[in-house]
């Protein structure tokens, strides 16, 4: 999905303007491989990612974001923890910071593939020999891996 019409509607008054948003990411494991989706708008690597809806729970959009980006069901297992993004400006001048809700999920169904116009490339990779993630999308694999009692957070 493109971006939000709760946004574009904000964006008729502030313009480019910083918008601090609420955000989810998503650790989707199938055994030993994690699955990744390689972003159209920046060529990265990352982890299936996107905006929380207004009045929508932040584990109903993990679900959804997973689903519209890869087609992959899956179920939640963990929260992982809470962190905030830096900073971000998009090549059309959009200038937002998130605060992201990191949760671990299961495969359960559906295939890996590109399910829309935001991710070139989708797929699963194994741990130990995944392509390169920008750092909290390798924070959020290490939580992941890792959970932590209560979750991570900044101290």
């Amino acid at each position: 999905m493109a971006t939000p019409e709760f946004i574009t509607e904000l964006r008729t008054h502030i313009g480019h303007g910083m918008l601090w948003l609420s955000g989810v990411k998503i650790v989707v494991l199938d055994g030993t491989k994690v699955l990744l989706v390689r972003r159209a708008d920046n060529g990265l690597w990352t982890l299936p990612a996107g905006i929380i809806e207004p009045g929508e729970e932040a584990s109903h959009t993990a679900v959804r974001e997973v689903h519209e980006e890869t087609g992959v069901d899956c179920e939640l297992t963990h929260l992982l923890g809470i962190g905030v993004t830096a900073p971000a400006t998009y090549p059309n001048g959009d200038h937002a910071q998130y605060l992201d809700v990191v949760f671990r999920a299961t495969h359960v169904g559906g295939t890996a593939q590109i399910n829309d116009d935001e991710n070139v490339e989708v797929g699963y990779f194994e741990l130990d020999d995944r392509p390169r993630l920008p750092p909290l999308h390798e924070r959020a694999i290490d939580w992941a891996l890792n959970p932590r009692p209560g979750g991570y957070f900044a101290a």
